[in-house]
Parts: C-alpha cells; sequence; structure tokens
C-alpha cells in the first residue's frame, strides 16, 4: 500500500520504532502482544512516535519525554498496564469533553506527565498577561528526575504536502498545507519558535508564579500527507522518519482503490493520532466498508476527509494499513495558491 517517500530512518529512532510497532500490532507476528485500548495506543504514539522535525538551534530544541533508557522500558511497562485497565485514563478524558485533536494530545501528555514513571508536570496551560492583555500560554512546564525545568510547547498537526513535487530543488515547510487551507507548516513553525517558546523566558513570567530559567522545547508530532505517485524530497528541517500517508483526489479515488483490496473507513478527527486497531465484532466491523462505499460516504464532504485502509490479521482483529485524504478536485489547485501566498 503507498504511504509516501519511503523514509529514511536515523539509527538513533529504530529502537523506539520498534517499539512503537509492537506496541502498535503494525507487524503481523506482534498483534498478539497489541495494546487494545485506543486511548492508550494514542498516548504511546504520542511518546514514541517520531517528531516531524528535526532540532532547529538554537531556538528549536525538540523534546524527549524519557530521559535516560531506564524510563523508556519502564514507560513501556507502564503503558501496558495501563492498557489492562484504563480506566483512570478513560475517566480523565471524558471529564475534559474533548473535541479538538490539540486538546486531545493535550490531555494525553498531561496524564503521562500526572501519572508515568518519567519527566513530572510542574503546570499545564500557564497564562501569561500583561497590562490587562493576554500575552500566550506555556503549555506544560515539566520538570525531569534529574532536576531539568523545561517549557514543553505540544503541537500535533497533519498536513498535505501541495507543492510541485517534480520540480529540482527540495520542498519547502510552505508547500505543507492543513486539510481546511488554513493552516500552514511554515506559519506555524514560526509561531512556535518567535511567539510560544520564548514566554517563559520574558520579564512578565515572572507573575504567573512560576519564575526561573525554564528550558523551552518543541514537541511536535503528527502526519504528512503526499500525492499518490508523488515523491518530493523532504525540507532540510523535517524528520526523515516523520510519519507518512497519502491523497487522491476523489476523481482519481476508483483506480487507487481498485489496485488495493482493503476495507475501509472514515477516520473522524480525534483518531488521527495513532494506526487504529479494530475487533472485528459485529458493529465494529460493520464500520468498514469497500471502497465504493466509502466513495459515497464522503462525496458530499465540502474539503478533504481522512480515510483509513485495513487488513485482517486472521487473529480476528482489523489493522490499519495506511490512512490518507480523500481531496475534492478542485483542492490541489486552491492548495497551491494557498502555499504560495
Amino acid at each position: 500500500m503507498p504511504a509516501g517517500p519511503a523514509a529514511r530512518v536515523p539509527a538513533a529512532s529504530v529502537s523506539r520504532a520498534a517499539f512503537l510497532d509492537t506496541l502498535l500490532g503494525l507487524p503481523r507476528d506482534a498483534s498478539v502482544d497489541a495494546l487494545r485500548d485506543p486511548a492508550v495506543r494514542d498516548l504511546a504514539w504520542l511518546l514514541l512516535s517520531p517528531a516531524l522535525l528535526r532540532p532547529l538551534p538554537p531556538a528549536g530544541a525538540l523534546a524527549d519525554p524519557f530521559d535516560t533508557p531506564q524510563e523508556l522500558q519502564a514507560t513501556l511497562d507502564w503503558l501496558r498496564a495501563l492498557d489492562a485497565a484504563p480506566a483512570l485514563l478513560r475517566q480523565d478524558l471524558a471529564a475534559a469533553r474533548i473535541t479538538r485533536l490539540g486538546r486531545y494530545a493535550e490531555r494525553l501528555l498531561g496524564f503521562f506527565l500526572r501519572h508515568g514513571p518519567a519527566a513530572q508536570l510542574v503546570a499545564a496551560g500557564v497564562p501569561l498577561r500583561h497590562g490587562g492583555l493576554t500575552l500566550g500560554e506555556c503549555d506544560f512546564l515539566v520538570q525531569t528526575r534529574r532536576g531539568a525545568r523545561l517549557h514543553w510547547e505540544l503541537a500535533v498537526k497533519c498536513y498535505l504536502h501541495a507543492g510541485d513535487a517534480n520540480r529540482a530543488e527540495a520542498a519547502r515547510l510552505a508547500d505543507y498545507v492543513g486539510p481546511n487551507l488554513k493552516d500552514r507548516f511554515d506559519l506555524k513553525l514560526a509561531h512556535l519558535l518567535h511567539h510560544q517558546l520564548p514566554l517563559s523566558a520574558r520579564e512578565e513570567f515572572a507573575s504567573t508564579g512560576y519564575a526561573g530559567a525554564w528550558t523551552p522545547q518543541m514537541f511536535v508530532k503528527g502526519w504528512l500527507f503526499y500525492r499518490h505517485g508523488e515523491t518530493p524530497t523532504d525540507p532540510s528541517e523535517l524528520d526523515p522518519a516523520h510519519a507518512r500517508g497519502w491523497w487522491v483526489t476523489r476523481r482519481d479515488w476508483p483506480a487507487f482503490a481498485r489496485a488495493h483490496g482493503y476495507r475501509w473507513r472514515v477516520l473522524p478527527r480525534l483518531e488521527w493520532l495513532a494506526p487504529r486497531y479494530r475487533t472485528q465484532d459485529g458493529t465494529d466491523d460493520a464500520c468498514c466498508v469497500d471502497a465504493d462505499t466509502l466513495a459515497a460516504q464522503t462525496s458530499l464532504q465540502s474539503g478533504p476527509t481522512m480515510v483509513a485502509a485495513f487488513i485482517d490479521d486472521n487473529a480476528g482483529h482489523l489493522r490499519e494499513r495506511s490512512r490518507g485524504f480523500i481531496v475534492p478536485d478542485d483542492w490541489p489547485e486552491h492548495a497551491q495558491r494557498y502555499a504560495k501566498q
């Protein structure tokens, strides 16, 4: 199944990628060990998936939830225990009445920082105000078990590549646009680097009650989607191991789908984190449909729709094989204009 350009995975990320694949049941022989609870799977993905970006010094240091290999191993054990008894996590999420993907990710990471075996939460959602105006809000103030005091800014993004894949030079971050064409990767990164990350170093931050030196770091996860059949060269800012998917127009969907004998499902926004893993038991199984039915389901959507392909693992489960967007036929033209603004 196509999933965008082949990833060139740095050696340092291979072990975490292998741990994550096992936790999510991505290898066929690992299904028996896969996490089952959707929220626990999403939390594992948030902690262990590759970042979208490389470190961008001096301002763009990357957050790492694990200070040591021991903390990583303890977290793997903690995730399995949480999957066996996820009631506390479910209650925490239900109390927040979450509708936005970013808020969902914030709640998951906050739960880990409060209850997990690694870095510990000092404060979350700390507003910075001056002269009656809100200057911004710090996502997380964190202290590691070694005593480091960190300011984390979290972003979870899904962008589609809308640039010219045939040009000789590498793609630009501006070529990566949000499905609704109201967000762009270069603009998001600039806001992170020049507004959000510096908040904890401002003189006014003492008024929050959390004065002192905080080291700012960005925690940027997500998926980047590439038009089926196109393989642009990555911008230098991207981590080559980033999660990848595909996109096709509605016109191209029938031919694309015929080439792959999979079952399909629309992914609601709160299912955009970890690859899905579903039990084949009546109602749940019925959510997966053939390609023609999926086309009918998405035909009235005014914008791009994220969908996933599923395969039967022969153990009573449907595993996500790949994911992507079906976009209106005129969307690429609008997206290219937006990327060049």
